[in-house]
């Protein structure tokens, strides 16, 4: 297999995008001006193993190319977005967690291209959130996007120019994995203690949650658990469960004076938070822009910091684009494998 020359435009017609995450793999035929069409979606085989998972991809690939092709415009390849971190010389998953066994090691680019015959691109499915909302989303026309995706875990991904920035080994924008001293003594997924995916991610503020009220009394008179996950929290507080709201503040003045801390480093045009957390309500938004604010130094003072626009269509497009003309020559972030 090689990859094909990128030197020229690439053809401008639909793609096939793919999001890949541990509950869920969604895909649709994403047009050239970003319309996304003819979804699907299927649970994720998560425990099954890769061969599942993949199966799973080429079950949901083969009715939208089939679609696309009696349309008279068939799919020019396949953009995936997945979870793990994805090798950019071969698009490879090269590390990835317990949420989906055995990830770790799939060579998914060329087992795609072998299933389906098309041309594929694979990055991390943050860094596909960051570009489909930097091409067409609430960073359109933006040179610098930094995205915060505050959900189960904590990631993110910064965007230049058309171009999500990997580094050298496909891990850049591990956000979560920052010290953080809201968090200090708590453990981290990463096995490490006092991350700020601690306390600023969905997880992170149901554990501290638990901790302050392990149970609850139910309607019905008996106890059990005082939450199920960090929806329930945000619900919680925005009933005005005083433990909620002081675990729901907590975590958005973390994650603020955090994002404070990245706009001075990386001077972006516009913050992009996406996710669970996201979804919490004013006043966590409040107190994550206040604090953001504290930290931000007078220079970098004005920058933007606002949700995102385009929902889980964000991967589907991000990853598509990595196939279209303006994104075709960014072979840093990704592969195309095709067959020799």
């Amino acid at each position: 297999m090689t990859a094909p020359d990128t030197d020229g435009p690439a053809p401008v017609g639909p793609v096939i995008g793919l999001d890949v995450g541990g509950t869920k793999i969604s895909a649709g035929l994403v047009t050239a001006d970003g319309d996304v069409r003819h979804e699907a979606s299927v649970t994720t085989p998560a425990t099954a193993g890769p061969d599942a998972i993949l199966t799973a991809m080429v079950t949901l690939v083969r009715p939208i190319a089939a679609a696309a092709e009696a349309e008279g415009c068939p799919a020019l390849g396949l953009g995936v977005g997945a979870a793990g971190v994805i090798d950019p010389a071969t698009g490879a998953v090269t590390a990835a967690t317990d949420h989906l066994r055995s990830w770790a090691g799939t060579p998914v680019a060329d087992r795609l291209t072998t299933a389906t015959g098309l041309p594929v691109r694979v990055v991390n499915d943050v860094h596909a959130h960051a570009l489909g909302e930097a091409r067409r989303g609430a960073g359109t026309g933006q040179a610098t996007v930094l995205l915060v995706a505050a959900g189960t875990g904590l990631g993110g991904a910064i965007v230049v120019d058309g171009r999500v920035l990997t580094g050298s080994r496909g891990i850049a924008g591990h956000l979560g994995h920052v010290p953080s001293p809201e968090a200090a003594g708590l453990p981290c997924s990463c096995g490490r203690t006092g991350h700020l995916e601690a306390v600023a991610s969905g997880a992170g503020l149901l554990e501290r949650y638990r901790s302050t009220m392990p149970v609850r009394q139910m309607d019905d008179g008996s106890v059990g658990p005082s939450a199920a996950s960090g929806a329930d929290v945000s619900r919680l507080a925005a009933a005005g469960d005083p433990a909620a709201l002081s675990c729901v503040d907590g975590s958005a003045a973390a994650l603020g004076r955090a994002i404070g801390g990245w706009i001075n480093t990386l001077d972006p045009d516009v913050v992009i938070v996406t996710g669970g957390l996201a979804q919490a309500g004013p006043r966590w938004w409040t107190r994550l822009r206040a604090a953001a604010d504290t930290e931000t130094i007078p220079a970098a003072t004005g920058c933007p910091v606002v949700p995102a626009a385009l929902g889980a269509r964000a991967a589907l497009i991000g990853a598509a684009s990595l196939l279209t003309s303006d994104h075709a020559d960014h072979a840093d972030h990704s592969i195309v494998r095709t067959r020799a």
